[in-house]
């Protein structure tokens, strides 16, 4: 089990991209480790404002910074080839040895839907998302070897191809799941598991399985990342937390699948419905960094290796001020 580190996830959905690399900047100033920042092309709420592309910020990300940086996550499926996203983290991995990694999803209508395709259930969602994987898997280790490969399968096709621009190991794959069937392939055909706050014993469910998984390929999963990203709101006053979660945040409490969703304008429009009760379990949302610290706490017991943070307001500097002295030096592993 590695040393645990907390992380700042940068939401391309709220900030400018300028304003995303220097909050990520002053982050690891104050002591935070490493980016996390998702690939989306329309924001949750037409509020939150923004939706840079996530690779020219994660490259500027990684000139700005030492730490760790990936996208989280990464739908390679339908608006992206997985070829275009294996040559995408393998350029980012060369420029940066040893410091990206790559996080993978299922998609969301959200983002994916936006080239006017067919949008499938679930089932199909996640089998694209496997096939996908099996063709990045394919062009790193190939090209590792200075060989080509291809690939025709269900969903993709790939001509006899490698990828040119290859760093000395390739980037990590990390999945991200909330479900048992994908925790255990996680386990099995992946590098390690991302996953989002929860109840505790749905994590140790969903750590279950990706360890079952990763044991049934002879795989160690206590030397694979296990990483959280945890939403929040903490501000001044109670008062001043809880507007921002309802009006920056307000898809935190949507207590529903969003996948299948697709304007901004829609989940405005269920945003509306959102009371102050909806975000409870879901969320905390507190002026008290020491109840912040408690439910960190929680998730770094459980054995999360990397911990990536997300307040939800727009007081990211003040917030980043008080969690770097007031929050972080104060949980234990």
């Amino acid at each position: 089990m590695s040393d645990l580190t907390f992380g700042y996830a940068a939401m391309l959905e709220q900030f400018h991209p300028r304003e995303v690399i220097e909050l990520t900047a002053y982050a690891e100033g104050k002591g935070f480790s490493g980016c996390m920042a998702a690939d989306h092309f329309q924001p949750w709420v037409p509020a939150q404002g923004e939706s840079s592309f996530v690779w020219n910020v994660l490259s500027a990300v990684g000139e700005r910074t030492k730490g760790d940086f990936g996208p989280g996550v990464v739908c390679p499926s339908f608006r992206w080839h997985p070829a275009i996203v294996a040559q995408a983290a393998a350029t980012m991995e060369t420029m940066h040895p040893g410091r990206s990694w790559l996080g993978l999803g299922a998609g969301e209508a959200l983002n994916e839907h936006v080239l006017g395709g067919y949008w499938p259930e679930a089932g199909e969602r996640s089998r694209r998302m496997w096939e996908a994987i099996e063709v990045i898997n394919k062009l790193f280790t190939a090209s590792l070897a200075g060989k080509d490969t291809k690939h025709n399968g269900e969903f993709f096709k790939l001509e006899t191809t490698r990828l040119w621009t290859m760093p000395e190991q390739a980037p990590p794959i990390l999945v991200a799941t909330a479900g048992p069937l994908n925790a255990k392939k996680t386990g099995k055909f992946a590098d390690g598991i991302i996953t989002v706050g929860a109840p505790l014993d749905k994590i140790e469910m969903l750590f279950g399985k990706f360890a079952e998984g990763a044991r049934e390929v002879g795989k160690d999963p206590d030397a694979m990342p296990k990483v959280l990203q945890i939403h929040m709101s903490w501000a001044p006053t109670d008062e001043e937390a809880m507007a921002n979660a309802i009006t920056e945040w307000p898809n935190g409490g949507m207590k529903f699948a969003k996948a299948d969703i697709r304007s901004p304008h829609d989940f405005a429009a269920m945003a509306k419905l959102v009371r102050r009760e909806d975000f409870e379990g879901r969320m905390v949302i507190s002026s008290d960094p020491d109840e912040h610290r408690a439910e960190i706490q929680k998730y770094a017991d459980l054995g999360f290796d990397r911990i990536y943070l997300h307040n939800v307001g727009r007081n990211q500097r003040e917030w980043i001020d008080v969690f770097s002295e007031q929050v972080l030096p104060k949980i234990t592993r």
